[in-house]
């Protein structure tokens, strides 16, 4: 058995390669159900009429008639890519053998331009175990051939061949590859499912259902259980956000690709699979409404309802529409606030709600600017998957930090409100948070201008060392002013 850590000679002359899980890390099929579904979710049942009625065959054929793929965007095994350029250099002849509909397999072959040869399936043919074999066999007439697959699928193909390239991290695999003594060539694949479920369930982005805990935090509320539903409302939350971004990577595989950072996500560079993530999204959502049913106010799981009807609407219109897409998502951080009272029956101040609002709304323009700078950095005059053109950049960079004063601005009205002189002894303390406020969001802004912010600016906040320093200086102040005696020189 050899390795591909040891390029080896020429195998022989003749060679087929499998596409899906092999050449790409993805699947073809997969990929084009993605792109028909995302025309029109209805387009869904037109798929299952398809298969019942034709077969996959004419489902690939169909759906492939129906979208545009790009094979450029495809995440490709660079592996195998490089193992094909040493055996096409010593004068292998190379051919794509796939069951991913012909018309896509010749734009893939045409992209790579490696390929001799095409042999795929066409509407009445699925070119998949045994019947591929049968194509293969007939194709070499009699030569020693040696085929690159990645499954179980491929065991009947592997079978009637001279030699086997197994593109698996599975041991076993391999071993039921070389069961008849043949000759094995083995390219690796990292597995890293775990890791890879972590971070698409993207734990680190949970740190914004902290914002759940303000209300507690705000009304000095500090009974246990009410901090612990706080706490199970956080859980609940955690989880369908995270179905919402399994959605969510699903439907921008293409943007996501074109993008620096997004395109080694996941779902985008094929470690986790397709059919995997359109069964983890349910799987999330039972838990979250599981949480949320059985354990928290009924309220509370209305609430998680419209949160998820929001980004629904969100990830598949809302997102596109300039100026809606940063109102909306000011909104879903403002919800969490407002989820956090419900759940633990905590009054909410109206003054608190608005600060929010303005608040998130410059943060939302925040994602949206450094979204900019990338599509110039790409020489884009449009973000991917955006409404916004390059253009727009100095609207939002007027906008954005204005909005984040009008919170601050409300902030300093909440001060002088009776709700501020009920709960605080010495709320004239409070006066300092106005400053640190304008000092941060100010920071935020000309670091995102010149171009150092992470799409994503809670997150940034979460990893930057100022941003804690302002963080505990104004707990610090909002703790003096609940604890500290009222002084008669502020009140004259």
């Amino acid at each position: 058995m050899n390795s591909n850590t040891e390029q080896p000679k020429l195998i022989t002359k003749l060679q087929f390669v499998d596409l899906d899980g092999t050449l790409i890390t993805s699947d073809c099929l997969w990929e084009t159900f993605l792109l028909f579904l995302k025309k029109n979710p209805f387009n869904g049942l037109i798929a299952i009429w398809w298969l019942i009625s034709g077969g996959k065959a004419h489902l690939k054929h169909s759906i492939a008639k129906n979208v545009t793929l790009q094979p450029s965007l495809l995440p490709y095994n660079q592996d195998v890519i490089e193992f094909i350029k040493v055996q096409k250099s010593l004068g292998a002849t190379i051919v794509l053998a796939t069951a991913t509909n012909k018309s896509i397999a010749n734009q893939i072959a045409e992209h790579i331009g490696l390929f001799d040869d095409v042999i795929a399936s066409d509407e009445t043919t699925n070119v998949r175990g045994s019947t591929k074999k049968e194509l293969l066999t007939t194709y070499a007439n009699g030569q020693e051939y040696v085929y690159y697959g990645n499954s179980t699928v491929d065991l009947p193909v592997w079978s009637g061949c001279n030699h086997a390239i197994v593109v698996s991290s599975s041991q076993n695999l391999v071993q039921k590859a070389s069961l008849d003594g043949k000759e094995i060539y083995h390219i690796p694949i990292n597995s890293s499912f775990f890791p890879a479920l972590v971070k698409q369930m993207r734990i680190y982005q949970w740190v914004k259902n902290s914002l759940i805990f303000i209300p507690l935090f705000l009304a000095h509320k500090v009974s246990i259980d009410l901090w612990i539903d706080g706490l199970l409302a956080f859980f609940a939350f955690g989880f369908a956000a995270s179905s919402v971004y399994v959605v969510n990577d699903l439907l921008d595989l293409e943007s996501d690709r074109q993008h620096h950072r997004k395109k080694n996500r996941p779902f985008a560079s094929g470690v986790l699979s397709i059919p995997f993530g359109i069964a983890l999204f349910p799987l999330l959502l039972v838990i979250a409404f599981s949480i949320s049913a059985v354990l928290l106010p009924p309220l509370f799981t209305l609430f998680l309802g419209i949160y998820l009807v929001i980004t629904t609407l969100y990830s598949f219109v809302l997102k596109k529409i300039v100026m809606i897409d940063v109102l909306t998502l000011s909104w879903l951080y403002t919800h969490r606030v407002f989820a956090g009272a419900v759940a633990t029956d905590t009054p909410i101040s109206p003054w608190l709600l608005l600060f929010a609002i303005f608040l998130f709304l410059s943060l939302a323009f925040v994602k949206r600017y450094s979204e900019l700078l990338v599509a110039v950095e790409q020489n884009k005059t449009k973000a991917s998957g955006r409404g916004y053109f390059t253009s727009d950049s100095p609207l939002i960079a007027s906008v954005g930090p204005v909005s984040g004063y009008l919170g601050v601005f409300v902030f300093f009205l909440y001060i002088n409100s009776p709700e501020v002189v009920a709960l605080y002894s010495f709320p004239m303390l409070l006066w300092l948070v106005g400053p640190l406020l304008l000092y941060w969001i100010s920071r935020i802004w000309v670091i995102t201008i010149r171009g150092n912010m992470h799409d994503d600016p809670i997150v940034f906040t979460m990893k930057d060392p100022v941003s804690y320093f302002i963080g505990f200086c104004t707990f610090l102040i909002v703790t003096l002013a609940s604890i500290l005696p009222k002084l008669t020189f502020f009140t004259r």
